[in-house]
């Protein structure tokens, strides 16, 4: 799949992501907690989209707050949204992208399976880590039910990696800390030593 491909995608979605986003709080609260979204920390957001996860990163009293995302109209959306608050958006691919400094906490919540170069995107990625920052791969729901979600948009998406598989690629740069892939939830977190 190409970027062109991804953008026409997601900026077709855009107008109506909040409206069909599913959210559950305790799902989050775990991730959050996980990934040690907390007071004092930089965060960065991968595939931001719409800015679903900022209020979530607010209430914790975060440093800051950084979105990034490939798709121009999901970035325009959350800027509107959030910009005012001081939160920072760049539309740009997460892979390739030179960022301007180190974070804290680097999450991707449901966006995984878009990426073409997983292991490239967390090889990139943890570089831009801190010592004890944390990387977190996690979806709001079971790795069966992102596999049902996105077999109709096969062009834009990938299948999601077992726990472990994703565990065994995280561990290539990261020190894994928790794993967690059940009916309600996956994610897997790693921490740079």
């Amino acid at each position: 799949m190409s970027d062109k491909e991804i953008i026409e995608f997601f900026d077709a979605w855009a107008p109506q992501w909040d409206e069909r986003m599913v959210i559950n709080e305790e799902i989050i609260e775990i991730i959050l907690n996980c990934s040690k979204v907390e007071t004092g920390k930089d965060v960065l957001d991968v595939a931001c989209g719409t800015g679903v996860m900022i209020p979530f990163y607010q209430s914790r009293n975060v440093k800051s707050i950084t979105g990034i995302d490939i798709s121009p109209e999901m970035v325009k959306i959350a800027k509107g949204k959030f910009e005012k608050d001081g939160v920072k958006f760049i539309c740009a691919n997460a892979v390739s992208y030179d960022y301007e400094k180190k974070y804290d906490c680097i999450i991707i919540y449901n966006a995984f399976p878009h990426f073409d170069e997983p292991e490239q995107l967390i090889k990139r990625l943890s570089n831009y880590l801190r010592p004890g920052g944390t990387l977190s791969v996690c979806h709001g729901m079971s790795r069966e039910k992102i596999i049902e979600h996105h077999k109709n948009v096969s062009h834009v998406s990938h299948l999601l990696p077992e726990a472990e598989q994703m565990k065994e690629l995280m561990g290539r740069y990261l020190k894994v800390s928790d794993v967690i892939s059940d009916e309600n939830m996956y994610l897997v977190c790693g921490i740079r030593e």
